[in-house]
């Protein structure tokens, strides 16, 4: 630990920050990659009643979050209590209008915020602009145009005593029962990807992006305990930081911290992982009626993610591990609005098609 105190002092706790969220995002770049980790193909594949490798991935990711940040929080390398998501009043109708918007949004996107960013590394121009696009209307959503509306959506039903809730202490469960939970998971988890023949090596990967939400909240809230200056306890999350990496690149005087680190992080990440495994290749829109769709999804990702608290993967592994009641939520109304938009949009249109 003190190496750590000496690190913080030598680097500044602004760069230690940013090369923590680096780190972070390294690792998740990574293993997003090789396993393909995807909560919008998960919720396709669920949706059309399979239990295969995508179902089987992001199930291992979460149980891994859970299960790895649960034991930190076990043996006192973190405490959520302490977390910006825990230390503010969560909203409810945030997480159920903002969980739907983004779930419909990730499925036109084909790919939630996470993934887009994963995909843009490996080439893919699709994902360039769509991600733009929902870093820009992620960044109206918190401070432009569509903030009072999304304030106003946000302020309808909220957590009392200006907290969210944890929700274990709602059900009366005892701390443990999280760690418990995230082991058992990751045994369905295991089971479900046996049955559809997947790989060790994808599961170990699947396993490492849970990893690196784990290692996002410790090392922030280390950083926090020793910090001069205010730090935002955090982890793995890309509507925010999204917002405020563009930003990062437009303001004169921009500042360092854990969000402007963690996207570049993932890029890096993914792009070195696609390189080397010989799977990057630059792709383009099919046409017209693709770009638009990826485009309104974008649109709809970047507010209903910055309504609900967190995108796929902030509300729904980052928040979710640290079971803050919201984010459960959010993540709940993810996959309804996902497996309807596959149900309505994809499948119909696809029994609609001339043989």
């Amino acid at each position: 630990m003190d190496q750590f105190i000496a690190f913080i002092e030598w680097a500044g706790e602004a760069r230690a920050g940013a090369l923590f969220g680096l780190i972070t995002g390294a690792i998740f770049g990574i293993a997003a990659q090789r396993s393909s980790f995807c909560l919008r193909a998960a919720t396709v594949e669920f949706a059309r009643g399979i239990l295969g490798g995508k179902v089987a991935v992001w199930l291992l990711t979460f149980s891994t979050a859970l299960f790895w940040v649960q034991a930190a929080q076990w043996f006192g390398l973190f405490n959520a209590v302490d977390s910006r998501m825990m230390s503010v009043a969560g909203s409810w109708s945030g997480a159920i209008i903002g969980g739907l918007i983004f779930g419909v949004g990730m499925v036109l996107a084909r790919g939630c915020s996470g993934r887009l960013l994963v995909l843009a590394a490996t080439g893919n121009l699709r994902s360039v602009v769509s991600g733009l696009i929902f870093a820009v209307v992620a960044q109206m959503s918190l401070h432009g145009w569509l903030a009072p509306l999304r304030n106003w959506l946000a302020a309808l039903w909220v957590t009392p005593n200006g907290r969210n809730l944890n929700l274990l202490t709602m059900l009366h469960l005892p701390d443990v029962t999280g760690l418990f939970l995230g082991a058992a998971l990751a045994v369905v988890a295991i089971t479900v990807a046996l049955r559809a023949k997947i790989g060790a090596r994808v599961l170990v990967f699947a396993s490492g992006v849970g990893f690196a939400v784990a290692v996002g909240w410790v090392l922030t809230w280390t950083l926090a305990e020793y910090a001069w200056e205010p730090v935002n306890v955090t982890s793995a999350t890309f509507t925010g930081p999204s917002a405020n990496t563009l930003m990062f690149f437009l303001e004169p005087s921009p500042a360092l911290n854990f969000d402007v680190g963690l996207v570049p992080g993932v890029f890096l990440g993914a792009f070195l992982a696609s390189w080397f495994a010989g799977e990057f290749r630059f792709q383009g829109f099919d046409g017209e009626k693709t770009m638009r769709r990826s485009m309104f999804g974008a649109v709809l990702m970047g507010f209903g993610g910055m309504l609900a608290g967190g995108c796929a993967i902030g509300a729904g592994v980052t928040g979710g591990s640290i079971f803050a009641a919201t984010a459960w939520l959010a993540l709940f109304c993810m996959w309804i609005g996902a497996m309807l938009t596959d149900l309505v949009i994809d499948q119909r249109g696809a029994r609609l098609q001339p043989a």
